[in-house]
This record gives C-alpha cells, sequence and structure tokens, in this order.
C-alpha cells in the first residue's frame, strides 16, 4: 500500500474512533478501575475492567483529550475484550512495541486490528504517549489485580 493511502486510511480509522468511540462511557459491574494522566497535552483517561474467570469480559473507558488517545481507548476496547487476561497483557505488549517502532509478528497484528494502524504514531515521538495511555492504564490495572489475587 502507498504512503498515501496509508496514511489516508490512518486518517480515516483514527477519526472514526475518536467521533465514534467504542465501549466509552461507565461500566457499572466494573470490577477494576484506574485512571492515568498525560500531563503533556492534558489527557485524561480512566479505564474499567470487568474480568471473570481470567477473562477481559467487558472494558470500557472514560475521559477527555486528544483525537489519538481517544481513538487509542476506543481501539483498544474492541481489540482486548473477551480476551484472556494473560494474552491481552501480551498484546498491550506488542502495542507498546509497535508504537515504538519495533516490529511485532503479523498474527499480533491481526489481532490488535484497527490499533495496529496507529503504530505510525512512532513517526511522532509527543505522540506516543497519547496513544499509550489508555493501554498503560489497562496493563497497569491488570498487573494491580494479579497482584490482589496472589495475595
Amino acid at each position: 500500500m502507498g504512503l498515501a493511502k496509508l496514511n489516508q486510511l490512518y486518517r480515516e480509522v483514527v477519526l472514526d474512533h475518536s467521533q465514534h468511540p467504542h465501549h466509552k462511557g461507565k461500566l457499572p459491574e466494573a470490577n477494576g478501575e484506574l485512571e492515568l494522566r498525560n500531563p503533556t497535552c492534558g489527557d485524561v483517561i480512566s479505564v474499567q475492567v470487568q474480568i471473570n474467570d481470567n477473562k477481559i469480559e467487558k472494558l470500557y473507558f472514560e475521559g477527555s483529550g486528544c483525537t489519538i488517545s481517544q481513538a487509542s481507548a476506543s481501539m483498544m476496547t474492541t481489540a482486548l475484550t473477551g480476551q484472556p487476561v494473560e494474552h491481552a497483557r501480551e498484546l498491550i505488549t506488542d502495542f507498546s512495541n509497535l508504537i515504538m517502532g519495533k516490529e511485532i509478528s503479523e498474527e499480533a497484528e491481526d489481532e490488535l486490528g484497527d490499533a495496529a494502524v496507529i503504530g505510525t504514531v512512532a513517526e511522532f515521538p509527543t505522540r506516543i504517549k497519547c496513544a499509550a495511555l489508555s493501554w498503560h492504564a489497562l496493563d497497569e490495572l491488570l498487573e494491580k489485580k494479579e497482584a490482589e489475587k496472589n495475595g
């Protein structure tokens, strides 16, 4: 795919997720929640999760911020809902690697879905924190939940 078409696809996917976010709102039956802020650009994201039998049953977010942070959070909820916690954490690592400009497997790219498109943010270092905010929040939350479970 040519660079111009890739840039157009990126813009369309990011704008669609930003304007019509998936799983945005309060998750009343959440059994875990964590809020993170990006002081650089003012993004605030609260990630709420319902985990049952070590699987992410539901994943929502609330907050405000730039187009990239909102779109990335929407993409994350779509990609990780229904995933076993351990696999979700692997995909979070894959996403982090992708936005840092590192190669990931084709399989991981497929599983990330629309979130893989946002990987081009690696070309804009000041936007990496925006794209990563919700993913970092979920990773911290899952780590916290694992620590609570293990006592």
